[in-house]
């Protein structure tokens, strides 16, 4: 059985709280990274097959989605992603040679290079996002048992705590 045909009652099970050489906040990290790899492993065929992009150009269009009426910096995105900037000029070549994202000069910074949206990239960002987001619903869905919903949802009350 793939890993997409997994069930959340098919999950191994996760070890009882305080069992193992862990804290319980750093299993429910690995617990969180096991299961957002799920999630990054079903977008890219999803992504790919709706956008006709990479999933790192996915990341760029939904970051630069997430400012509609500005562009951004390309260090900011970089920054942003946690992408080496040689490797992001590439990504943003490809989406510009795709229609999707514009790239200009920064005025009075003749470094400075900003890149921001098309009209065309976000009425397909419009048109596969329900897709995509049930995508992720699913995907979250079938990767996380009970067991493992418990132990992320107890690091969210100790979050809202420390922010008072």
């Amino acid at each position: 059985m793939s890993a997409p045909d997994l069930h959340p009652s098919d999950q191994p099970e996760c070890p009882a709280a305080g069992s193992g050489l862990l804290p319980d906040e750093l299993r429910a990290w690995m617990l969180l990274l096991a299961a957002t790899g799920m999630v990054e492993q079903r977008l890219k065929s999803v992504v790919r097959e709706s956008l006709d992009v990479s999933h790192d150009e996915f990341l760029i269009l939904c970051l630069l989605a997430e400012r509609p009426r500005t562009a951004l910096r390309m260090t900011q995105v970089a920054d942003l992603l946690g992408r080496p900037k040689t490797r992001l000029t590439y990504q943003i070549a490809c989406l510009q040679r795709a229609g999707l994202v514009t790239r200009r000069s920064v005025c009075g910074d003749k470094r400075g290079v900003e890149v921001a949206l098309t009209g065309r990239a976000r009425a397909r960002l419009r048109e596969t996002s329900v897709l995509l987001a049930e995508t992720v619903r699913q995907a979250f869905a079938d990767s996380m048992g009970a067991e493992q919903r418990a132990a992320l949802g107890a690091l969210v009350p100790a979050l809202g705590e420390e922010a008072r």
